[in-house]
């Protein structure tokens, strides 16, 4: 089978996007410091070039979960494999996912999180397959774009660990033959 990518999402698009959003950001927290936290590997790029945005004092941190593999499919099975690494207790957070498909990771997460006892803790998705929900009240605070059900790559989002340095995203299609 061979591999092909629809454009869905131009890089203009997200650039621009992405600078809506650090805005909306930098408004709602009113000159108080963020802790980003990114969801490896997919929310790297995002969280990067979104916090260069941000007019307000920025730390990071980091989470590891797994719950794809390598399948176009998550396995419904979320297992955190890298915890953060600083306390949250008392601070902004703004958790950086990629994606939200079904809820289930983010529920998950933010439960995780809660326990922590951050000071406000808020949700900033690039891409939202809302037809795609199963967990309620996963609703993100910052939406870049939400998408149809269709499996994406590009901008940090990957398959099998390849297309993440696209600068734009796309719709992974597998076709028959060479």
């Amino acid at each position: 089978m061979r591999e092909i990518i629809r454009p869905l999402i131009s890089a203009e698009e997200i650039a621009r996007r992405v600078e809506e959003i650090a805005g909306e950001i930098t408004r709602d927290h009113d000159g108080r410091a963020v802790t980003l936290i990114c969801i490896l590997k997919g929310g790297v790029i995002f969280m990067v070039d979104l916090s260069r945005k941000l007019k307000i004092p920025v730390e990071f941190d980091f989470m590891d979960i797994s719950s794809y593999g390598n399948q176009v499919v998550s396995s419904g099975v979320i297992k955190i494999d890298k915890d953060l690494e600083n306390p949250i207790t008392g601070k902004h957070v703004i958790l950086v996912e990629d994606i939200i498909d079904t809820g289930r990771t983010l529920s998950h997460l933010s439960k995780h999180l809660s326990a922590q006892k951050p000071a406000s803790l808020k949700i900033c998705a690039l891409l939202d397959k809302k037809s795609r929900r199963e967990i309620d009240g996963i609703i993100p605070d910052y939406i870049g774009f939400e998408i149809p059900d269709e499996f994406v790559v590009g901008y940090g989002l990957d398959y099998a660990q390849r297309y993440r340095n696209l600068e734009y995203i796309g719709i992974l299609e597998f076709i028959e033959g060479k």
